[in-house]
């Protein structure tokens, strides 16, 4: 297959029409080379500089990560840095990404490296500092209280190392009963943020993790930088279990510590920090049992003086005389009421005799004792016109003292004569 009939692009290629390892090689090349130069920062983990060769080789390893690229440089380029660069070594290069299409790799062709600064790290870390500070990450309102007992601890340490010993140590010597969750991880290096930051993430997914301590026994300022890294402090500032700091000595401060809810100078501090000790809570148990024996005492003791002194009154030493004064009290109500009853029932007597009195000289007895009648009609009905009585008519007389029929005559003048 000729150049001219070769597809022009490679979403054109099919099976039966494809490109052929050097076009794409080519393809590859041309398109780096329109790559311009860069600055781009990593650590040295391989250097190969031969005698009598005016190019050296290195690889040059992200500083978070496990990733590296290749990378060629004049000797005089090194020759001319204040320091030789060592393994280890963080550094900035400047340099033009290349390909090689015999062997189709990619590597980048330096013209300047320089060292990374301690100056410089401390103004980055500052610079990420301020900005972390200024959303919030460091505010004291932010950070959760640890559990007064957990029921299970995570810990993130490097393998087999004495910050593990320290922490496993210093609880169990606290808190025998204590219950880990542990997981090793690179501590140094460029795996320790996404290690730390997997692990992170597992142990705090567990629901009987109830505090995580990310312990580290000290380093050099760049061996703990991956402990500033701000992956890796956002992870810390997300996660939903209280985070414990311990990395490094009292004098190592990463911004992890600034970012954790609880900053340990040490392993064994945040052994300290993370678990009560048992024989201080059994003291303090045994204290409070006999302050509270002891005020339980004191107070019985007061309520049987109160009780004493209750009982040596007067009115305690004779329990009738509160019933008496009752007594006489209620004779005296009792006594006062039926004066005032009698005294009452005297004026109603008087007052209804007085009325009776009254009665009696306005009744119709008392006129018919002065010698008036009653006259009635048959039905009973009572006489009070002459016209109303006809002549032999039998009429009931009414006296004081009984009553008597009479009958009418028809003559006036014999009115006195007796009818029977």
């Amino acid at each position: 297959m000729t150049s001219a009939s070769l597809p022009p692009t490679a979403r054109d290629t099919t099976a039966a029409t494809p490109w052929p390892v050097r076009t794409l090689s080519m393809k590859i090349s041309d398109y780096v080379d329109k790559m311009s130069p860069l600055w781009v920062e990593g650590q040295i983990v391989q250097l190969n500089r031969r005698p009598g060769m005016s190019t050296a080789f290195l690889t040059l390893r992200d500083t978070d990560v496990d990733m590296s690229l290749s990378v060629a440089i004049p000797v005089g380029a090194l020759d001319a840095m204040p320091s030789p660069p060592q393994q280890g070594a963080r550094v900035v290069v400047h340099a033009k990404p290349t390909f090689w299409t015999k062997r189709g790799t990619l590597q980048l062709e330096a013209r300047q490296m320089r060292h990374v600064g301690v100056g410089e790290l401390l103004a980055r870390l500052e610079h990420l500092k301020q900005l972390l500070r200024s959303e919030g990450l460091f505010d004291a309102s932010r950070k959760r209280p640890l559990p007064f007992l957990p029921h299970t601890i995570g810990l993130v340490v490097g393998r087999g190392t004495a910050a593990e010993r320290d922490v496993l140590a210093g609880v169990r010597r606290r808190w025998p009963a204590a219950r880990f969750e542990i997981r090793q991880v690179a501590v140094q290096g460029t795996g320790t943020v996404p290690g730390v930051t997997a692990a992170l993430r597992e142990l705090d997914e567990l629901p009987e993790v109830e505090v995580i301590v990310i312990a580290r026994g000290g380093g050099s300022f760049e061996d703990l930088l991956p402990f500033s890294n701000e992956g890796l402090l956002r992870a810390v500032a997300a996660a939903r279990t209280p985070v414990v700091s311990a990395i490094g000595h009292e004098t190592d401060t990463p911004l992890l510590d600034h970012v954790a809810d609880l900053r340990a100078s040490t392993p064994t501090h945040a052994a300290a920090a993370i678990v009560p000790d048992v024989a201080d809570e059994l003291r303090g148990l045994a204290t409070v049992r006999r302050r509270g024996r002891q005020a339980l005492q004191r107070r019985v003791t007061t309520e049987r003086e109160r009780i004493r002194g209750l009982m040596s009154r007067p009115v305690m030493a004779d329990r009738h005389a509160i019933v008496a004064q009752h007594r006489a009290d209620i004779d005296a109500l009792r006594s006062r009421a039926l004066r005032r009853v009698e005294d009452r029932l005297a004026r109603e007597h008087d007052r209804t005799g007085s009325l009776l009195a009254h009665l009696r000289a306005v009744s119709p007895q008392r006129t018919l004792e002065r010698g008036y009648a009653v006259v009635r009609h048959r039905d009973g009905t009572i006489v009070r016109d002459r016209a109303e009585v006809e002549a032999g008519e039998l009429l009931r007389v009414t006296v004081a003292h009984g009553d008597f029929a009479v009958r009418p005559v028809a003559d006036p003048a014999d009115a006195a004569l007796p009818t029977t």
